[in-house]
């Protein structure tokens, strides 16, 4: 028997006798607990107000913004960050098609177009309406918060690395070229230009001002290719613009740069970090996001995207833009050992909230060898009313001045220097003064400690929070919650590389992970009957 098929381009052509049946509503071929029902829930009682405010007009034979919001977030719940795979599903996917609504299906460029240019103008507000519905939903606590950051690769080329520190250099090497340009033309053209021995701006442009009217006035033609000789003039002349040309190029990479130390020339808003993920194993820098989650009963609450490798200067910013879009306040303000400064401390006491910080030496000066370290504040003795420290040797070490100090993000804090009345036949010398760099010898030295009253008082303060029980379970909590979320985020939702440039594009991804990230955590916890759980106890011991 002879077998017939038509080469169409339409496929419906030969399916013969073969009949599509399919239910006018697919809502039936959808289970009742599956998570699509639960995001388009959410979704439909949300605000989209912003998101609406940020189209010009809207066709009534296209997706609304709200359809579009769903099928992104719900593509990121199972993992789909590609807008030709979002198009895809939309196409293929019952679930998918659920949420259309019967709409056309999008372009791959609009869900592009929808991330870019519509939701991240707002998403921040997006965030916090989400946030808001699960506090009214009791879902969220609203007393403590725990904060924790991550570094996430950024969508820049690894090679692409501009440094602030070589290009410092090479600015100042460039000024001394100016210098003596200047000074070689005016020895050349009898040209005056400089008074007091200073080459300034104005200078320069002087000199390529007079070089112009002399290449006018003698009638002087620029040549160029290989058997030409050039003038005297013409080489100054290009010299200087050469000169001019990378003092713009310098200037406008510090610009860039600001208060950074690197930046990324095909993201310029990304910024060269040691990441976890070293597959070299040497340490190398790649451009990338310092991600900052604050996490509340498993949801992240709020987030920010920093370009600061460190984590330190990162809590005053996030708890201003917290408090500046949300409408409750948190009380207590949970962090690891990377978070704590004088700065941060006081700056949570004058907010009215409770700081449960880690200390940067909690876990070491548990050692032995901490406590035994004579050279170490921590073990002197200090007399409050005399104002001084007694080191091993029973000396000594009284007030001698104050200083202030300034660190990167413009805080001042007033630190005191004690000195040693007597160090000169000292037994403990060597164990007591550190640092072998010194071109002092070690029998003229004497010791000196520096140290900050107010640090150390609200350190003390901070101390006895967290060793306390509801501390620890809060330190538990965070680490489970802060540091649970940034593992979902990179292991299960296979996340570790951004798709857009810009720290705008960059916020908005990492809010679309999150608001997925809360929707399948919502899910799972009605699931498994969860829900109105905050914190996990402590387990008591034997």
């Amino acid at each position: 028997m002879t077998k017939h098929i038509n080469l169409h381009k339409d496929y419906t052509l030969n399916r013969g006798s073969y009949q599509l049946k399919l239910p006018f509503n697919i809502d039936y071929m959808v289970s009742d607990n599956d998570s699509v029902r639960l995001l388009s829930q959410f979704v439909e009682e949300m605000d989209l107000t912003d998101l609406y405010s940020t189209y010009s007009r809207l066709r009534e034979n296209q997706a609304t913004p709200r359809q579009m919001l769903k099928i992104v977030l719900y593509s990121y719940m199972n993992h789909i960050y590609s807008s030709r795979d979002m198009e895809k599903y939309c196409r293929r996917d019952i679930n998918f098609m659920y949420l259309l609504e019967n709409s056309p299906i999008p372009h791959h460029s609009t869900f592009a177009r929808f991330r870019s240019l519509h939701f991240a103008p707002c998403a921040e507000r997006i965030l916090a309406e989400m946030t808001e519905c699960l506090h009214a939903a009791g879902e969220i606590s609203g007393d403590a918060i725990f904060i924790d950051g991550t570094k996430i690769e950024a969508c820049a080329n690894k090679y692409t690395f501009v440094c602030k520190k070589a290009v410092t250099k090479n600015l100042e090497k460039l000024l001394v070229k100016f210098a003596n340009l200047v000074a070689n033309c005016e020895e050349l053209y009898g040209i005056k230009l400089i008074y007091n021995d200073k080459v300034k701006m104005k200078h320069i442009k002087k000199l390529r001002k007079k070089l112009y009217a002399l290449k006018y006035e003698r009638n002087i033609e620029f040549v160029h290719g290989s058997g030409k000789r050039k003038m005297p003039l013409q080489r100054s002349i290009e010299t200087l613009e050469e000169y001019l040309n990378k003092l713009k190029e310098y200037t406008q990479k510090l610009y860039i740069c600001g208060n950074r130390n690197s930046y990324s020339k095909t993201d310029n808003d990304s910024t060269f970090m040691r990441m976890k993920e070293d597959a070299m194993g040497n340490g190398q820098l790649k451009a990338g996001y310092n991600v900052q989650h604050g996490v509340d009963s498993e949801y992240i609450v709020w987030l920010t995207v920093c370009d600061q490798p460190t984590d330190t200067p990162t809590l005053i910013p996030f708890i201003k833009s917290m408090e500046e879009s949300l409408s409750f306040k948190y009380l207590k303000i949970v962090a690891d050992a990377g978070y704590e400064s004088e700065e941060n401390y006081l700056f949570i006491e004058k907010n009215g909230q409770l700081s449960f910080i880690k200390p940067s030496n909690y876990e070491i000066s548990k050692t032995r060898k901490y406590q035994r370290d004579i050279s170490r504040i921590e073990n002197m003795d200090y007399d409050e009313i005399g104002d001084y420290y007694i080191c091993k040797n029973n000396k000594k070490l009284m007030f001698s001045k104050t200083i202030k100090r300034k660190s990167k993000t413009g805080y001042i804090s007033e630190k005191t220097i004690y000195t040693c009345e007597d160090c000169s036949s000292c037994s403990y010398k060597s164990k007591c003064i550190k640092g072998n760099n010194s071109k002092t010898p070690l029998e003229e030295r004497t010791k000196n400690l520096e140290t900050s009253k107010l640090f150390n008082k609200l350190r003390k303060k901070d101390l006895e929070r967290v060793v306390s029980e509801e501390g620890c379970q809060l330190r538990m909590n965070r680490s489970i919650q802060a540091e649970g979320s940034f593992a979902e985020i990179k292991q299960d939702m296979g996340f570790r590389r951004f798709l857009s440039k810009g720290k705008q594009n960059v916020w908005a991804e990492s809010i679309l992970l999150a608001m997925a990230h809360n929707v399948n955590k919502l899910h799972n916890k009605i699931q498994s009957e969860r829900t109105g759980n905050h914190l996990f106890s402590l387990k008591k011991g034997a």
